[in-house]
């Protein structure tokens, strides 16, 4: 570890569930083939990285519950972080920048957008996280930095 990353005291990754199908109900929708793909994918990147302390919320949606599934590692499931969470949903949720470690929020757009746009540009706004992908941030002392942003298609 790098002195840089000593002086991390928060990180908030923001991971949007995998392409999944068209249906009804919403939250009874599964991930496509290429959704368990992007999931895979994203999570054989993210595992060897993943914090050891780290919190893992997922949304009860089928599709995002099949995406943390990917990573293979224990997860709380946390309504709070449904099909229709709000900005605030998420942040009381992850309880971040308060939370010292690492929080994984795996949920759904619009709004963890909105929570990347309110982290970066300090109001929410309609950003898109692209299906499958990973946002982290991290908090330093007040200062929030974008560490990386993952991308399926890209790995």
């Amino acid at each position: 570890m790098t002195q840089n990353e000593a002086e991390f005291t928060a990180e908030l990754l923001l991971w949007r569930h995998a392409d999944a199908e068209d249906g009804i109900p919403d939250s009874g929708r599964a991930l496509t083939k290429k959704g368990l793909k992007q999931a895979k994918q994203v999570a054989q990147w993210l595992k060897p990285r993943l914090p050891a302390e780290c919190t893992i919320l997922v949304s009860p949606a089928k599709r995002a519950q099949q995406t943390a599934a990917a990573l293979d590692l224990p997860y709380t499931t946390e309504k709070r972080i449904g099909v229709h969470a709000s900005v605030t949903d998420i942040i009381a949720a992850s309880d971040w920048p308060r939370r010292k470690g690492a929080v994984l929020v795996v949920g759904h757009q619009p709004t963890l957008g909105q929570v990347a746009a309110q982290l970066l540009a300090g109001a929410p706004d309609d950003w898109t996280i692209k299906k499958g992908a990973l946002w982290w941030f991290s908090n330093r002392t007040g200062e929030i930095i974008l560490r990386a942003v993952v991308a399926p298609d890209l790995l």
